[in-house]
Order: structure tokens, then sequence, then C-alpha cells
């Protein structure tokens, strides 16, 4: 069996998919992006499809060494992403070639079901009561919501408060038996971060995710050194040794992304390294439906997982949804909660060609906005 074929498509609201066909007919699909820099990864993937046309889609882990340290210059997030969507499409092929979900190429399923958290906004907390009664409706037993909007670089009596207050609804509207997780999405300064977790840490979240940038680790063990509540990060790490200093600074949960982290080989190895901190793993995967589909095989095959995002209602897509480029939406519904293993081959999902080509013709620009200070200086989105 040799690569024939690679393919790229940028599809609304904000995602690039791609498509990796082979001279027996076997076609695999990943999701290689980097939310904001799609068309830069998607000429990333173009220069290692090079490579990769023409040789057996199931040497997987020769290819991803090649694909990862044959150049001089390696890593970042857009190689990484580049990869880790080729990766995720040579592990579908790989699945379908031998009749067998990649869970259990990884060594067979360690749970029946996962857990996922359902999105609820917080930029804007007007509405945020209401959303996580729809959730908690909808079954989910948690939910995970910003922190706050634009935060400023030392934060007031009155934007702790409204940090400390969207806790309290989503506490009070959960109960104690159901969790939500605040994101700080790398917006807090150290020092903000240690008054915000400490302001929250009574109200038991699940955990207090990227309360630091990734360039300020060296800051982390200062922060879960002072404090119980678990931290979470990993989004915007891409490699085995960018966990290690978190690691070793006491963080509780990696979140490594599917589409960033080089795909299912090395979020594999990121997970392994993970537990034997006692770290558990909760894959970042705020994209589309080749991303989840990707963190739900690693999420039935890993012993120290903890709990999986996905985008559905997301408040960042507008044009598009999780299952707008799917055939089969079961995989993607959830029942109390929880995604329910199937033996459905490769990835597990069934894509839409047909929807993603048409996508394809009007390909989306999508940037994330730019914040400003009061000052006019830059601030964290």
């Amino acid at each position: 069996m040799k690569i024939t074929r690679i393919e790229t498509f940028l599809v609304p609201p904000r995602w690039l998919f791609c498509r990796v066909e082979t001279d027996d007919g076997v076609v695999g699909w990943g999701e290689p992006v980097v939310e904001g820099r799609a068309e830069v990864v998607r000429a990333a993937v173009e220069v290692l499809s090079e490579y990769l046309v023409g040789r057996d889609p199931l040497r997987i882990e020769d290819h991803w060494q090649v694909l990862t340290k044959g150049g001089f210059y390696r890593g970042g997030p857009v190689l990484s992403s580049a990869v880790a969507g080729l990766d995720q499409a040579l592990w579908d092929i790989a699945g379908k070639h031998y009749g067998a979900p990649v869970h259990a190429l990884l060594g067979g399923p360690v749970r029946d079901r996962v857990r996922v958290y359902a999105w609820v906004g917080g930029d804007d907390p007007g509405e945020l009561r209401e959303m996580i009664g729809e959730q908690v409706e909808a079954g989910f037993t948690a939910v995970k919501m910003n922190g706050s909007g634009r935060m400023d670089r030392s934060i007031s009596a009155g934007g702790l408060a409204s940090i400390v207050g969207r806790a309290e609804v989503a506490r009070s509207v959960l109960g104690p038996d159901r969790d939500f997780a605040i994101d700080l999405h790398g917006r807090a300064t150290a020092a903000n971060a240690r008054r915000i977790v400490a302001a929250v840490a009574g109200l038991h979240p699940l955990f207090v995710e990227e309360p630091l940038a990734p360039e300020y680790l060296h800051r982390l063990g200062e922060l879960t050194g002072s404090t119980e509540v678990p931290i979470a990060l990993g989004e915007r790490l891409y490699s085995r040794s960018d966990f290690l200093p978190a690691l070793t600074s006491g963080l509780a949960v990696a979140q490594p992304d599917l589409s960033h982290a080089g795909g299912i080989s090395e979020v594999r190895r990121i997970a392994t390294l993970a537990e034997t901190f006692d770290v558990q793993l909760a894959p970042h995967c705020p994209l589309g439906p080749i991303a989840l589909a990707a963190s739900l095989q690693i999420a039935f095959a890993t012993p120290n997982f903890l709990i999986q995002e996905q985008s559905a209602g997301i408040h960042y897509h507008r044009d598009a949804g999780l299952l707008d480029y799917v055939i089969d939406p079961a995989p993607f519904t959830f029942v109390e909660g929880h995604a329910r293993r199937t033996a459905l081959p490769g990835l597990g999902v069934t894509v839409d060609e047909h929807a993603v080509r048409q996508a394809d013709k009007r390909p989306h620009g999508w940037r994330n906005p730019l914040w400003r200070h009061d000052d006019g200086s830059v601030a964290e989105w």
C-alpha cells in the first residue's frame, strides 16, 4: 500500500482538514490546524507531503520521526500541527486497513465511555446561569468557562469579584456533585493568577486552566506550591520535552491538543510521561470532528485520562458546528455527559467528503480577536 495523494481543505468556522489517499482505496482523515493561522499550516502540510507521497502509510512511527526530526529546524506550533493532522490520518488508515479502531491498535480500551464537558462561555457572564442550566439539562456533569474577558495587568478588587461571581454562579447551578473548570486563557500575570486561584479555591473548581502564558512556565512552581486547586495547561505545548518542565513544577492536569502536539503518536507519549508524575490527561479540543475523534481514541486507551473537551455549541464557532462535516453523528452523541466507545475502524468518524469539498470553495480566513488595554497597549486574548 502506498500513499498516492494528500489534500487539505479550509472549512468554516476555523478548521483545516487533510485527506490522505492510498493506492488501494483506503482514505484517512486528519485535522492539522493552528487556529488563526490555518493557511500557514496548510502550506506546511504541502511541504511535508513531498516526503509522504509514494510511501507506505503503515510505517507511522518512522514517518513521525522523519517529519519531526528530518529537518534541521524543528518544533513550534505550525510544524507540530502539520505533523499532527498527518499523523491522525495515518492512524485512521491503519485502523481501516486492520479493521479496528485506533484505540485497539494502542493496546485496547481501558474504559467503555469517556466523560466530556461543555463550554459555557464566560467572557460575558450575563447569560452564564442559563447556559450552565441548559448543559445540566442536556446531561453534562461538567462545564468549562472563561474566567474573565480582557484582564488588566493588575487585577482590581472588582475584577477579582467578577471572576469569583462567575464561579459562584457555576457552583450554585451545578450543585456539589457536578464540576466546573475555569479557563484563564493565559490572560493573567503570575501575580494575578495567584490571587485568582486563591479566591476561587473554596468553590472547588475541577481545575484552573492556563493561569500563565506558556512563556512563563518557569513561574508555575510558585503557583502550584501556593494552592490545592488543580492547575491545568498544555494547549500551547507541543512535545514531551515542552511538557516536562510543567510536570516537574506540580502540574495536575496535562492538556495537549491532538491537532497541535504531534498527533496521536506524540500525545500518547505525553500521556505516558504524565502518568509517571501522577498527572491526569484532559486533551484540549475546541476544534472539529476529526480532532475530537482522535482525542477520543486516546481517551479510550489512556489509563490516566480525566475528561475530554469538545466544541458542540462553543461560542467561538458561528458558521459551522461539530456535526456539519460528518455523516454519522453517533460517535459524538453524548449520553449522560459521556461519549460511548464504538468499534468503528480507524478514528471512528465518517467524514462527509462532499460537504468538506463544498465548504473549501469558500475558505475561511479566521483570525482571533486583537484586544488592547485602556492605554492602547496589546492585551492577551
